[in-house]
């Protein structure tokens, strides 16, 4: 069974930073991708920023060069730094990884999701 677990959400004022991080656990064989999605209340659910396991990025229009999105393979363990923060990053941020389980093919995982709140 694998898990994601999240952390480092919060609240924070604009221009401020935060950073999450989402650590993978379990009968992981190997971990390809891992990304940050966000959903804001009455929106759909976007992709913010991903990487996959040979360190290509690629980030959201809306949040390059103010994000940046870094992993530890050796920790399977996946970041978001947040700087220059705005009210509209407001959202609850999902970790999503493809990871191979032991006797499993690869399979499309989801963390239980950590709340970013930006106040003006």
């Amino acid at each position: 069974q694998v898990q994601l677990v999240e952390s480092g959400g919060g609240l924070v004022q604009a221009g401020g930073s935060l950073r999450l991080s989402c650590a993978a656990s379990g009968s992981i064989v190997r971990i390809n991708a891992m990304g940050w999605y966000r959903q804001a209340p009455g929106k759909q659910r976007e992709l913010v920023a991903a990487m996959t396991s040979g360190g290509s990025t690629n980030y959201a229009d809306s949040v390059k060069d103010r994000f940046t999105i870094s992993r530890d393979n050796a920790k399977k363990t996946v970041y978001l730094q947040m700087n220059s923060l705005k009210p509209e990053d407001t959202a609850v941020y999902y970790c999503n990884a493809n990871i191979k389980a032991i006797g499993d093919i690869n399979r499309g995982y989801w963390g239980q999701g950590t709340q970013v709140t930006v106040s003006s």
